[in-house]
């Protein structure tokens, strides 16, 4: 069944909702549904089964029939924060890092990031970049929606990290160790981390040096690009911590 994502509000009124704008226009431009087609529904805490009641131009009409028990998001929460890249690759970076479980993705403004913020076209990149969460949200069968932050300079990422359980960021340097990214994997007590994740060229030395508090970790023997660090990384944690158990 095909599942859409609804924020809290949308539930408050009991087992009867309403799905407008880009959801509406799926179910019937796209999905060409009918009353009495069921859907699935889900506003990041839980998931239902639903009913499609009502479909005019504008509003779908959903009942609400049963509250599911399924369990599809990661047992940790995962932060990645990244050097700011090209708008193609940062696209694909967050449709990918949705289907494997992510909770947050924060660009980062970084010495060597090639690309540069446009503040007057951000509001619009974001706006784009969520809508792209939300459907791999949906597509792969998600409660949550990955949160898609504005993009934030270097120094205000070391204060959203305060709030994090663990730091961590790749590195090809020797003392970076793919034990510490274990030892953080296997320590059930930490349940919120962020992981930095350099743009093309990697950290700068600089940068390093303010990471003091951040563990380097290592992704394998090989170089691997901006856009592949974060899917390797979330899969090691998928494998760790839910195939593992």
């Amino acid at each position: 069944m095909q599942r859409y994502l609804v924020d809290l509000k949308s539930l408050a009124s009991g087992n009867q909702i309403k799905l407008s704008g880009n959801d509406a226009y799926h179910i019937t431009k796209v999905m060409r549904m009918n009353v009495g087609e069921h859907i699935l529904i889900a506003n990041q805490e839980t998931s239902f089964e639903a009913e499609i009641t009502d479909i005019n131009k504008e509003e779908i009409g959903v009942r609400l029939l049963e509250q599911l028990v399924e369990n599809p998001e990661l047992p940790i929460e995962v932060c990645i924060a990244q050097g700011l890249v090209a708008r193609e690759k940062r696209e694909e970076v967050i449709q990918k890092i949705t289907q494997l479980g992510a909770s947050r993705y924060i660009p980062v403004e970084m010495r060597r990031s090639v690309v540069k913020v446009v503040k007057e076209k951000e509001d619009r990149q974001l706006e784009r970049l969520q809508k792209i969460a939300k459907e791999a949200s949906e597509q792969c069968h998600r409660i949550k929606t990955l949160q898609v932050s504005k993009t934030i300079s270097f120094d205000e990422l070391l204060k959203v990290a305060t709030k994090y359980d663990a730091c961590l960021y790749a590195s090809t340097i020797e003392n970076s160790s793919s034990n510490n990214l274990k030892q953080i994997l296997r320590n059930k007590e930490v349940k919120k981390i962020i992981v930095l994740i350099g743009p093309e060229g990697g950290i700068d030395e600089a940068e390093i040096a303010k990471l003091a508090n951040w563990l380097p970790i290592s992704l394998g023997p090989r170089i691997l690009r901006t856009e592949v660090a974060p899917l390797y990384l979330l899969s090691a944690i998928s494998y760790e911590r839910e195939l593992g158990e």
